[in-house]
């Protein structure tokens, strides 16, 4: 089985397509680094150095702090494709990334995005 192209995608080539996103839906920057870091466990200058770094997805979630316990609270269609019913752990990861900014685009609750977790700043 041939690996999927994302895995090698620079974080730094998506990231900015997520702001965009956002912005382009009245939400900011900030909501996304907020959502980053629930999700990874990076702080804002952990996000800044794998930006700076153009490190791969792979690396990105290899070396994310700390998974946020309730990943498996993120359920939906994303890309076509049920989320907690991905088999592959890497492309989950990138996907549950995905589902977040998208919901965050969509004007959800941020307590609702983080599920009922308080927001924290990056």
């Amino acid at each position: 089985m041939t690996r999927p192209r994302i895995f090698g995608m620079s974080f730094a080539s998506i990231y900015p397509l997520y702001v965009t996103k956002v912005e382009r839906k009245g939400r900011s920057r900030a909501d996304v680094d907020t959502v980053i870091t629930w999700l990874t466990g990076y702080d804002a200058a952990g996000l800044e150095k794998v930006i700076s770094d153009e490190v791969d997805l792979e690396t990105f979630f290899d070396q994310a702090p700390a998974m946020n316990p309730n990943v498996s609270l993120i359920t939906g269609v994303i890309c076509g494709h049920r989320v907690e019913d991905i088999d592959d752990p890497l492309l989950q990861k990138i996907r549950l990334m995905d589902k977040l900014v998208d919901e965050v685009a969509r004007g959800k609750k941020m307590s609702s995005v983080l599920r009922g977790e308080p927001s924290v700043a990056p």
